[in-house]
């Protein structure tokens, strides 16, 4: 957690480039995306009963790269071209390693992801995870779990957004649902999990 010396509202420690990738660029991984990814709709357990995820996912990593959350299990798909084009680059830009990704795709502003943190044994205790859009702008949420602050972002085509440090263990985030949006957004979170 980051606080200025005055006692300030607490900041997560991100870092963001908005323009990240030219758009044409974004576009074109957006096209390639939709069809090279095996995508599957999984079912999650609630309150109300088993319900479908309100998004489509997928899963790619290295050999052994298993992630468990919310009960599903993801076991890893070979690399596609365009996913290892942009695990490349991102490895760049945050000189971090990553072996998987979980890429989620948003086929209308009723899509949404809830709130959460990716705390899983697996990506250990401050995990460098780099999220990049691609397609229809959508907000993203970050709120501080002990005093509620909230931050947020447009994530924009060709954005990268990197969570560091101890993000995973003192936010929660959310894709929120975007009533009336029709565009398509596909995210690649890329992260490195211990090998089962």
């Amino acid at each position: 957690m980051i606080e200025d010396m005055f006692g300030g509202a607490p900041e997560p420690a991100v870092d963001w480039y908005p323009r990240w990738l030219k758009p044409e660029d974004a576009a074109r991984a957006l096209l390639n995306l939709v069809d090279e990814v095996a995508w599957k709709q999984d079912t999650i357990g609630t309150p109300g009963g088993i319900k479908r995820l309100p998004r489509l996912t997928g899963w790619q990593g290295d050999p052994g790269a298993v992630y468990v959350y919310s009960g599903i299990r993801n076991e890893p798909l070979e690399w596609t071209p365009t996913v290892l084009e942009l695990k490349a680059a991102a490895e760049a830009v945050t000189s971090a390693i990553f072996n998987s990704v979980l890429l989620n795709r948003y086929r209308s502003g009723d899509d949404s992801m809830g709130w959460h943190a990716d705390r899983e044994p697996e990506l250990g205790e401050e995990p460098v995870i780099a999220s990049v859009s691609l397609g229809a702008a959508r907000r993203f949420d970050l709120r501080h779990n002990a005093t509620g602050a909230m931050r947020s972002f447009q994530l924009t085509s060709g954005s990268l957004l990197v969570m560091r440090g101890r993000t995973q263990a003192e936010w929660r985030h959310r894709v929120p649902k975007a009533p009336g949006l029709v565009g398509e957004r596909i995210n690649l979170t890329f992260r490195f999990v211990t090998p089962r």
